[in-house]
C-alpha cells in the first residue's frame, strides 16, 4: 500500500527531509485521507502541480505529530463519514494551529463544526455538477470564473452564520464554499475533471501556503521500469491478460524491465487469457497484439476457456456481489494453476487505484472506507507475490503511461471493461442463455457506436440485461423477452462520470437492430443517471 504518516517519529520526519531534498523543495503539504473515493486524486492534482505531498492517517496523528513535522498546508479529504452522526476520528486540535487548511466536502464539514458553524443533515442532497457562483473576493478563487461548474457528493450542509464567510455557492448550498481565518473550504470536489477550475483552486491553495518551489514531473514510465528491473531480475511473470488498456500497459512494462530479446522474454513472461464471460471481441485483440508478430510474439501466450467453471459457480447466486465473489474464485483458480504450471515467480494484474479505492482499500489509514463492489482483482491471495505497478494510477494516467511506453493506440482507447465482465452486465442468475444474449447485444451496440464515430467521444458505453420481461409481439406470435438497458458515460478517470446524451436517431438505430437481431430481447432502454449517485457498472 502507499507509505502513510502516521506519527512524528525521527525515521518518519527523516525520510520526508529526504524526500524534499531530493524534489529540491523546503515546504510540503499534509494530506487527511478521510476514506473518500477521490483522495488519491488530490495527491495526482498536487503531483503534477509539482508539490511534494504527504498523505496522514487521521486516526493516528495528533496536533503535536503535525507540529513537529512542519507542513506549509493541510489538506482534509471527503469521505463517507457523516460530522452529525459518525464524527470521524481526528484530533481537532489540528485546526488551531494555524496552518493554511483545505476541506474538501467532509474536511470542510469538520472544520466548520469545530468553529461552531452548524452543519446539519440537508433536506436537499447534492450529487452530480452544479454550478457555483464564486462571492467575494478571495486568494482561493483567484482567476476563477464567476459562475463555473463543480462536482458536489454530499449529504450534509454548512449553514449560512456569522461565523463562516461565504465564498460560493449553489443552488442547493448556500455555503458551497467557505473560509475562517487560515481555514478554507468547499463543499464540492476540486479534483475530478468534472470540476473544471478545480485544478487553479490547488494551484492557488499552494500559493496560499507559500508553495512556490514545484517539482517538475519525472518521467513516470521510467520510474516503473526501474521499480520493475529490480524485482523481477531474471524470474518468471505470470500476467493475466485481458485485451483492455489496464493489462496492456502492464505487459509493456514488464516487456522493457525484462530487458530481453523476443526470445528470451517469451520464457520470462506468459500472458494467460480467461475466455467464458468476456466482450466479443476481447479475444481478438489480444491475439492481435500479444500472439503472434508483427505487433505480438513477444509474449507466450495461453487461451484458457473457463466458461463450463464460470457458469458452474454462478449457478443460484443472484445478488451481484455473490456474483462477483464467485467470478473471482474462478478467475484465482485458474490464474494459480497457470502459475504452477510456468513455475512462476510473480503473477501481475492490471489493477488501478480504483479498483483498490472501491473495494474499500487504498490508503491505509485508521478512516472508514465504503466499499462500493468487490473487484475481481483486489484482495485474492496467490501462492507467489503480486505485481501491480499501476496500483498507484487511475485510467487515465495509466493510459499516459501507455503511450510513453509505445502501447498500441487501439488497446489503450478501448472502453474500460469490468474484470468480472458480462457477470455484472446481467441481473439475476447467470445462465448460458443470458451470456449469448449479452455478447450479442454488447456486440452490435459497441459496432454501431464504432460506425457512427462516437466510441472514441466516450469513455464507457455497456448493456444489461436486465430481470425484467417485456411483451413482445413479432410476427404473428406473442410473448416475453428480455429489457436491456443500454448506458454511456464521459469520464476521465472513472471516478465520476456523466450519463452521455447520445443522438435519439442513434439510439434509435441500436434499439431496433437489437429487438429485430437478438431474439430474447423484447425492448430497449437507455440510462441517464450519472456517477455519483449511480456507479458506472450496473452491479
Amino acid at each position: 500500500m502507499l507509505r502513510i504518516f502516521k506519527k512524528a517519529t525521527p525515521e518518519t520526519l527523516e525520510e520526508i527531509a529526504e524526500e524534499m531534498r531530493v524534489r529540491k523543495t523546503a515546504k510540503f503539504v499534509m494530506l487527511f485521507s478521510m476514506g473518500s473515493q477521490f483522495d488519491h486524486l488530490i495527491v495526482q492534482q498536487l503531483a503534477k502541480l509539482g508539490a511534494f505531498c504527504v498523505v496522514a492517517d487521521p486516526s493516528a496523528v495528533t496536533a503535536d505529530d503535525v507540529k513537529k513535522a512542519v507542513p506549509a498546508g493541510l489538506i482534509l479529504s471527503g469521505g463517507p463519514a457523516s460530522v452529525e452522526t459518525e464524527p470521524p476520528p481526528f484530533d481537532e486540535n489540528i485546526f488551531d494551529l494555524g496552518i493554511p487548511t483545505l476541506g474538501v466536502c467532509l474536511g470542510f464539514q469538520m472544520w466548520a463544526k469545530h468553529i461552531g458553524a452548524r452543519v446539519p443533515q440537508s433536506s436537499k442532497r447534492e450529487f452530480g455538477v452544479h454550478d457555483l457562483t464564486v462571492v467575494g473576493s478571495d486568494p482561493l478563487f483567484e482567476g476563477v470564473p464567476r459562475k463555473t461548474p463543480v462536482l458536489h457528493s454530499h449529504g450534509d450542509a454548512v449553514l449560512p452564520d456569522s461565523v463562516v464567510t461565504v465564498l460560493g455557492s449553489t443552488e442547493n448550498a448556500p455555503v458551497a464554499a467557505g473560509r475562517y481565518k487560515h481555514l478554507w473550504g468547499v463543499q464540492f470536489h476540486p479534483e475530478v475533471t468534472e470540476t473544471t477550475e478545480g485544478t487553479r483552486m490547488y494551484d492557488n491553495f499552494l500559493k496560499i501556503c507559500g508553495i512556490i518551489d514545484r517539482f517538475p514531473a519525472h518521467n513516470v514510465a521510467e520510474q516503473k521500469i526501474a521499480e520493475l528491473k529490480k524485482q523481477i531480475a531474471d524470474k518468471k511473470v505470470l500476467i493475466a491478460l485481458s485485451g483492455g488498456s489496464d493489462s496492456s500497459v502492464v505487459a509493456y512494462l514488464l516487456k522493457q524491465a525484462a530487458d530481453k530479446n523476443e526470445r528470451l522474454t517469451k520464457s520470462f513472461i506468459r500472458g494467460v487469457y480467461i475466455r467464458g464471460i468476456d466482450r466479443p471481441d476481447d479475444e481478438a485483440y489480444v491475439q492481435k497484439y500479444f500472439g503472434s508478430p508483427p505487433a505480438g510474439g513477444w509474449i507466450e501466450l495461453e487461451i484458457v476457456d473457463a466458461t463450463a467453471l464460470f457458469l458452474d459457480a454462478l449457478r443460484g447466486k443472484v445478488a451481484m456481489r455473490e456474483k462477483r465473489l464467485a467470478m473471482q474464485s474462478v478467475y484465482r483458480d485458474v490464474l494459480e494453476e497457470k502459475i504452477k504450471e510456468f513455475g512462476a515467480d510473480f503473477i501481475a494484474q492490471g489493477t488501478l487505484y480504483t479498483d483498490l479505492r472501491e473495494s474499500g482499500a487504498g490508503h491505509a489509514t485508521g478512516a472508514r472506507v465504503a466499499e462500493i463492489k468487490v473487484h475481481h482483482n483486489v484482495g485474492i491471495s496467490f501462492s507467489v507475490p503480486e505485481l501491480r505497478p499501476l496500483e498507484d494510477q487511475v485510467k487515465d494516467s495509466a493510459r499516459g503511461i501507455g503511450r510513453d511506453l509505445g502501447v498500441p493506440e487501439d488497446l489503450l482507447v478501448r472502453h474500460p471493461f469490468p474484470g468480472p465482465g458480462l457477470v455484472v452486465r446481467i441481473e439475476g442468475e447467470v445462465t448460458a442463455e443470458k451470456l449469448k444474449t449479452a455478447r450479442a447485444v454488447d456486440g452490435i451496440y459497441i459496432e454501431e457506436l464504432r460506425a457512427a464515430k462516437l466510441y472514441e467521444t466516450i469513455w464507457q458505453a455497456g448493456a444489461v440485461i436486465t430481470l425484467s420481461e417485456h411483451t413482445v409481439s413479432k410476427g404473428d406470435d406473442a410473448g416475453l423477452g428480455h429489457v436491456v438497458a443500454l448506458w454511456a458515460v464521459w469520464s476521465v478517470n472513472g471516478f465520476t462520470a456523466r450519463a452521455a446524451q447520445l443522438p435519439y436517431e442513434f439510439l434509435d438505430r441500436v434499439s431496433r437492430r437489437i429487438t429485430n437481431e437478438v431474439r430474447e430481447v423484447g425492448a430497449v432502454v437507455y440510462r441517464i443517471s450519472d456517477k455519483p449517485p449511480a456507479t458506472i457498472e450496473w452491479g
